[in-house]
């Protein structure tokens, strides 16, 4: 399979000589097509400062982040802004839902940007509903749904686009157990039936069991990695368990 996301010999610094942070310390690795990775590390770790950098909200200190080939360090302006439209899609922990558009006009408004006829919008729209079982909330707005229908509304607008990565930044953080589950579930679905390439942060350790792959950060740099393979859920979540363990984060926040 065709690599999506290469991290480059990456490096982020905070602050001035003075006082000078180092965020990433020279991170890389790849992530091909059809993946679901998920990034873990205790609080401070990086791992968000990562996702920003991945997602262009910040920008690298030195190294290089290629999306479907493409230097995206590089890229600045209106091809910035379409490298965003037409390559990525976004799932935040807090939804990030227009509150005065419905469901399906949240989830529409990208494919609207794009310029992609009614008729079309109407049909991706019902396909997407109904893969995600939201189809009786898509005139719902944001206030009338509870949050695990608002994340997978959230999902449903990531995914819409057709985007090379879907980033994913604790995606299940604000739900509770049951919806975290029925949320995770529909990833599994949208990485093995549709075939979406996932990168998704996270400081649990069961939504990370959902992933093929677990990448491990500490102090801003790669700490280890584990491939789920033919391991079932429990085994891998177990395995991810003694990882954190090693890592020496919390494992009341990892669980």
């Amino acid at each position: 399979m065709s690599i999506i996301l290469k991290i480059d010999n990456v490096e982020k610094y905070y602050g001035n000589k003075s006082s000078l942070t180092k965020a990433l310390d020279n991170i890389s690795f790849e992530v091909r097509e059809g993946e679901f990775v998920a990034i873990m590390g205790a609080s401070g770790s990086g791992k968000t400062t990562l996702l920003n950098c991945i997602s262009t909200i910040d920008k690298v200190t030195s190294g290089h982040i290629y999306v479907s080939r493409k230097d995206i360090t590089k890229l600045k302006g209106n091809r910035l802004n379409e490298f965003r439209r037409e390559q990525l899609g976004f799932i935040f922990q807090d939804f990030n839902l227009l509150d005065t558009l419905t469901a399906y006009e949240n989830i529409a408004l990208a494919l609207t940007i794009q310029k992609v006829n009614a008729k079309e919008i109407d049909m991706k729209i019902k396909q997407i509903a109904k893969s995600l079982a939201i189809e009786d909330i898509l005139n719902k707005y944001p206030y009338q749904m509870s949050g695990g229908q608002k994340q997978r509304v959230a999902s449903a607008r990531a995914i819409i686009t057709n985007p090379s990565l879907i980033l994913a930044d604790e995606p299940t953080g604000a739900l509770d157990s049951k919806s975290s589950s029925m949320l995770l579930d529909k990833f599994h679905y949208l990485n093995q039936d549709l075939g979406a390439t996932i990168l998704m942060v996270t400081h649990d350790a069961i939504s990370a069991s959902y992933a093929t792959r677990v990448i491990f950060i500490k102090d801003g740099k790669m700490f280890h990695e584990i491939i789920r393979g033919d391991d079932s859920k429990k085994v891998f979540f177990n395995k991810i368990i003694d990882v954190m363990t090693l890592l020496g984060g919390d494992l009341s926040d990892a669980l």
